[in-house]
């Protein structure tokens, strides 16, 4: 039963009490009819009084549907599938997309490609099936891939300007820079110009790969990135990662920090010799002897937080700290290498041949022709190393802004570890070298994003990762109508949580 306002031909209206039964509409009561809006609507109040108070003397065993009831029920009746959109990733990462200015590239496909990078990191052809599932946006295979071959051709370097100037704004000026190395591995077995099998960080040790290259400011914001044949030697990447970056941006000489493996004498001498300042992580234990006896005279009796200097000969400062830390986790690791090696030697798994000086195999001595034993002696002198860092630079820098700079170094593995896990860019499954350079093209693009979005987080005093915020994304919807009489087509977003809200508010306001 409902109440019904029923337009008389005279021009007033009568309010009547309706109900249905044996699917006709029958007239229950009319409750009266006027001309005026204040006693139409004392009317309408009167009958939905009745309607909730029930026939006299029975109570009601089924709920009563009013006018305003029926036609809701009969709006949900008609709603589809296709009519709701998962509208978060494109209010959340599409709104950051073009606020950085990747909006540049005008491909709208560019813009899918990099927001379900973000969201579901999967496979191109996966993402077809979100696109079409979640966005309505039929694509073809075909039509990715015609895209990521024009990609690295037409919009790698702009949009690698986009990003840059875009790390500008955030960091000013770019003083200091942090470079470190990964490997990518492929699932294809087969080797080519650029996939080639070499040592991998990955684990990845009969797959062919790349090395990739990532140049990251202050904070983690990047600056540029490049690959490199998979069994380069990673030593031989930084100098063109810096002629390239600084030939395409102009920056001026700032200090290069970068990883011990990094570390040669050819890399120092051409920093030095195109005047880059630099501060590289050092291998205390690979140094001369005069060195190595200096360090551990000068680290005797050495506090935690405690560091010295040592000037070299070819005019660099070895950095020596002393961190207790370090020490306990050295020690630990020596005692688990060594409790590992014991175990091999007691099994016979490790014989003569088998020998070599690498890890904690350094501490095995041989007895005659047969006989294997753990030379304590060894092990006893190399606990004098622990809890010691070492850092070769060419600066003046105090040592606390020295070991400060180099601690910084994790903005750049995080990125790493960012871009393998959330953004998932490894392994990779495309063969073409146009293909590997647009994949790679495409996370860089949505890290960029992530950063942008872990700002925002942060400026905001909000507790929330960029990975829970991709996550609130999915649940946040948005509804597609037809109005029946005008044919105007609306939608409207549906209401958020309140954890969605902030989300929201920490983006767009």
């Amino acid at each position: 039963m409902f109440v019904r306002k029923k337009q008389n031909e005279s021009g007033s209206v009568s309010v009547q009490l309706i109900s249905k039964e044996n699917g006709y509409y029958q007239v229950v009561e009319t409750l009266g009819s006027s001309s005026d809006k204040d006693e139409i609507e004392r009317l309408v109040l009167k009958g939905k009084s009745i309607i909730r108070a029930g026939p006299p003397g029975q109570p009601w065993l089924f709920s009563i549907k009013t006018e305003q009831d029926l036609i809701v029920e009969n709006c949900f009746t008609h709603l589809s599938n296709q009519q709701i959109r998962t509208i978060g990733p494109e209010l959340i990462f599409g709104a950051l997309f073009d606020r950085i200015g990747f909006n540049a590239v005008q491909e709208e496909l560019f813009r899918h490609l990099v927001i379900t990078r973000l969201v579901y990191p999967t496979s191109k052809l996966k993402t077809i099936d979100y696109l079409e599932r979640y966005q309505g946006v039929t694509l073809s295979a075909s039509a990715i891939y015609r895209f990521l071959d024009r990609l690295a051709d037409r919009y790698k370097d702009q949009v690698a300007e986009v990003a840059y100037q875009h790390t500008k704004k955030h960091l000013i000026t770019i003083s200091v820079v942090f470079y470190d190395l990964t490997t990518l591995y492929f699932e294809a077995s087969d080797e080519d110009d650029l996939r080639k099998i070499g040592f991998s960080k990955d684990g990845k040790f009969q797959k062919p790969q790349i090395l990739l290259g990532l140049l990251v400011g202050e904070q983690g914001w990047p600056i540029g990135y490049d690959i490199f044949e998979g069994n380069t030697f990673e030593g031989h990447t930084l100098m063109p990662m810096l002629h390239k970056i600084q030939e395409r941006y102009g920056i001026q000489h700032p200090i290069v920090v970068a990883d011990a493996a990094l570390l040669s004498k050819e890399n120092i001498r051409l920093l030095e010799k195109q005047h880059y300042q630099f501060i590289i992580g050092g291998r205390i234990k690979n140094e001369n002897e005069n060195i190595k006896t200096t360090i551990l005279s000068k680290a005797a009796g050495i506090k935690n937080g405690e560091g010295f200097a040592i000037n070299k000969p070819d005019g660099t400062r070895l950095i020596v700290t002393y961190s207790d830390k370090r020490a306990k986790k050295d020690a630990h690791q020596r005692a688990k290498g060594l409790k590992k090696l014991k175990g091999r030697i007691q099994s016979g798994m490790l014989t003569k041949q088998s020998l070599h000086n690498r890890g904690y195999n350094r501490f095995l001595i041989i007895q005659g022709h047969a006989t294997i034993a753990i030379d304590e002696e060894k092990v006893k002198q190399d606990q004098y190393w622990d809890g010691l860092k070492g850092y070769v630079t060419n600066t003046s820098l105090p040592i606390e802004n020295i070991v400060d700079h180099y601690l910084h170094l994790w903005q750049i593995e995080r990125a790493f570890r960012v871009s393998k896990t959330d953004l998932k860019v490894r392994p990779t499954h495309h063969y073409l070298k146009r293909r590997i350079e647009a994949h790679v093209c495409i996370a860089f693009v949505a890290y960029s994003i992530y950063k942008e979005l872990e700002c925002l987080l942060k400026q905001k005093g909000l507790d929330m990762s960029p990975k829970r915020a991709a996550e609130l994304t999915k649940n946040m919807y948005q509804i597609h109508y037809t109005l029946p009489d005008s044919g105007e087509q609306k939608q409207q977003l549906l209401k958020m949580d309140s954890e969605q809200r902030l989300l929201d508010d920490a983006v767009h306001k």
